[in-house]
């Protein structure tokens, strides 16, 4: 590996941090940025350094119930993330004040060396000194004058992974824990290998800038900053020269110990976000008692999330942590394990704002009563239950192809759009009007026999909706790196022309087909730029008919009466404190999701270069500053050679804070050819206009099977 550095003078130590306090007694001020702003509310705002064994100090936002007697005890609850909790207050104050209100302890603390923590920054996501640190957190937060001794464990996204991953590790003080649209498969369902296919994420990008960031609102920048957060190694270069399951995955995917876990565990999950396959999975292998609901949202919290309908999870979470943490009996653990939202259909939209269907509980999955159909794919370009015509199609690589089926997030998640655009360019089979109902809810599979002319490539599944007026709405889909066939741990290269079984779980969905509609599968070789394009010119074949023909497996729900939840709707908003908030001249940049989001594709007819832009602009007001974000993202490939691909992520975070302008900035070069993978990584940190340290990685990666 090449790195380079340039640094012109190192800035002094500008002032001094902000002033915390370990051990914290009541009634302590707290930040100044909070001080008299929560006073009428109920809620005692303190901040306290946790010392670790190292002597490490974590940084941790607390909110207590104030106006009690002096000696009064709450259970705690706890959200652990390197999302730098002092940016952040302007979200978590109107989310923690609803726990609060209600008798809980809301901690939140930053990771090692991310936010306004000390230390080194973690290695990357998961590590072994997170969780080692989030257990010495948790007996800290059970042994303070306001505990009673019981910690929960909440959170969305990593939040939800590192509380499946403490109570892996069960510490005697967790009592249970609510894991928020996270996974139990790091390699496969992650952002760095989605289906174990290479991908380049926004939110990869991002993070690694944000990293780099000093905690507010001094952003402080001196040597042990370039040493502990600037210098450290990108955690993207990391998850690339890790592109095979294993060990480096293992460390912290619950999918090959399920039974680790002894701790309570409640699961939300939705159908528009990419993490929801492991409520399910868990569902099915847990051991420990567990409560589960997905819902129609994408990888937001369900009180406020999208699209609609909106549910106070909070009054179950509360239910939820008043049985286990208080001991009270809720009359949760009485309700069945699994409340679920059925989908129907709708047009296909990137902008729906409310699903149409409704909630209901199931007893767990899978659902006992489930049938499986097998539907056929024949020679006719139909779908059919009964014997498909025999026959092969062909199907010549086209690595531009499938935007559409990927989204403006490029996951599978949130909304997509009309599909029909890459089903021209797909293998289609459609069944004929359906003459009643069907409902499906589960893991749909489908069995390809399949073959390339080339020794790698990758097969999109999608299960599409097509409507009478021809709208084609996406159901489901997966990804399937055919050097997988037998082994994610141990690919291996295909024999073109050699005939392959490849057996396909598609992501987990929910969906009620209509009378009238089509149900419909379309088979490719690319979703671009979701997936990397493999990097032959090639041709693959389906064969269809005969023996253990090509098919999709249909988890069919037969109706039933069923119990219906009765969710609360979302409590009215709570301001956030003064002088937090969204910069609203910022509004009409941000995208819906957060991330940056894709726009139109371009295609050069003569050189056949494809070329995608995802954008996301956006910024915040604090009482000290403001922040602004921009991130861009320019995806291309070859239509003839996909092996040379790219893609180019350029972010930047501005913060001003008085007369001072911190400029932080991170661009990436990252591309391909037959053989390797090319990462050039540059951060820079401007100050008032003048460029004060720059570094450079530069490597080659072999390009392992992708």
């Amino acid at each position: 590996m090449n790195t380079s550095n340039t640094r012109r003078g190192v800035l002094p130590l500008l002032a001094a941090v902000v002033p915390l306090c370990f051990a914290c007694t009541p009634g302590s001020s707290g930040s100044k940025d909070l001080e008299g702003s929560l006073a009428d509310d109920g809620i005692e705002f303190r901040e306290a350094w946790i010392e670790m064994p190292d002597g490490v100090r974590l940084s941790a936002d607390l909110w207590i119930p104030e106006g009690e007697e002096a000696d009064a005890r709450y259970p705690v609850l706890l959200e652990y993330l390197p999302y730098r909790k002092n940016e952040s207050r302007f979200r978590n104050y109107p989310m923690f004040a609803y726990f609060v209100d209600r008798g809980y302890v809301v901690a939140r603390v930053d990771i090692r060396g991310t936010g306004n923590s000390e230390g080194r920054l973690i290695e990357y996501e998961y590590t072994d000194q997170e969780q080692e640190d989030g257990e010495v957190v948790v007996d800290w937060l059970s042994k303070q004058p306001f505990s009673t001794g019981n910690v929960g464990m909440f959170g969305i996204s990593w939040g939800g992974f590192n509380s499946i991953h403490m109570a892996m590790r069960n510490p005697p003080a967790l009592k249970a824990i609510i894991s928020i649209d996270a996974t139990d498969d790091l390699y496969e369902d992650d952002v760095h290998y989605m289906d174990g296919i290479a991908h380049v994420d926004a939110y990869e990008a991002g993070q690694d800038l944000t990293n780099i960031v000093p905690g507010p609102p001094d952003y402080v920048i001196d040597e042990e900053y370039y040493e502990n957060r600037f210098d450290t190694k990108p955690w993207m270069l990391i998850y690339k020269q890790q592109q095979s399951d294993g060990p480096f995955w293992d460390r912290a995917s619950l999918n090959t110990r399920y039974e680790s876990i002894r701790v309570p565990t409640f699961l939300i999950g939705g159908w528009y976000d990419g993490y929801r396959d492991a409520v399910g999975r868990m569902l099915e292998h847990m051991d420990a008692p567990v409560k589960a609901m997905v819902g129609p949202w994408a990888h937001s919290f369900p009180h406020n999330g999208y699209p609609k309908p909106q549910m106070e999870w909070r009054h179950e979470a509360v239910r939820w942590f008043d049985y286990w943490l208080k001991g009270e009996d809720t009359g949760i653990m009485d309700e069945p394990a699994f409340a679920v939202y059925v989908r129907h259909w709708y047009p296909p939209s990137e902008t729906l704002e409310e699903i149409p269907g409704e909630w209901r509980f199931e007893d767990g999955f899978p659902i006992d009563r489930t049938e499986y159909r097998n539907m056929f794919l024949s020679a006719d370009n139909s779908l059919r239950r009964g014997t498909p015509r025999a026959g092969t199609h062909r199907l010549e690589y086209d690595p531009t192809v499938g935007m559409e089926g990927g989204g403006p997030v490029m996951w599978w998640g949130d909304l997509t759009p009309d599909q029909q655009p890459m089903d021209d360019a797909s293998l289609v089979y459609d069944s004929e009007p359906l003459k009643e109902e069907i409902e499906i809810l589960g893991f749909p599979q489908v069995r390809l026999n399949a073959s390339a002319d080339a020794p790698l490539a990758s097969w999109v599944l999608r299960l599409s909706d097509v409507a009478p007026d021809g709208s084609v709405t996406q159901v489901a889909g997966a990804g399937f790196n055919g050097a997988h066939r037998n082994s994610s741990r141990n690919p291996e290269a295909l024999v073109p022309g050699r005939e392959y079984p490849l057996d396909i779980e598609l992501h987990f969905t929910s969906w009620v087909f209509q009378p009238g509609h089509r149900i419909r599968v379309a088979v490719s070789n690319s979703q671009w730029p979701m997936f990397w394009p493999t990097p032959y010119s090639m041709t693959t074949s389906l064969r269809l008919g005969g023996r253990n023909a090509t098919r999709i497996v249909m988890p069919v729900i037969p109706y039933e009466d069923r119990p219906t939840p009765n969710f609360l709707p979302p409590a009215d908003p709570v301001p956030p404190p003064e002088g937090f908030g969204r910069l609203s001249a910022d509004a009409g940049d941000a995208t819906t999701s957060g991330y940056a989001e894709v726009e139109g594709l371009q295609i050069d007819e003569e050189t056949g270069r494809a070329t995608l832009v995802a954008t996301n602009d956006f910024g915040y007001q604090y009482p000290w500053g403001q922040a602004r974000r921009s991130q861009k993202i320019t995806h291309t490939t070859h239509k003839h050679d996909p092996a040379n691909s790219s893609v180019r992520t350029e972010y930047a975070r501005t913060i001003l804070v008085g007369d001072r302008e911190l400029r932080f900035e991170a661009v990436l070069d990252f591309s391909s050819d037959l053989e390797n993978f090319y990462y050039v990584y540059t951060r820079r940190v401007i100050e008032n206009g003048e460029l004060k340290y720059e570094k450079t990685w530069d490597e080659t990666i072999p390009r392992l099977f992708h």
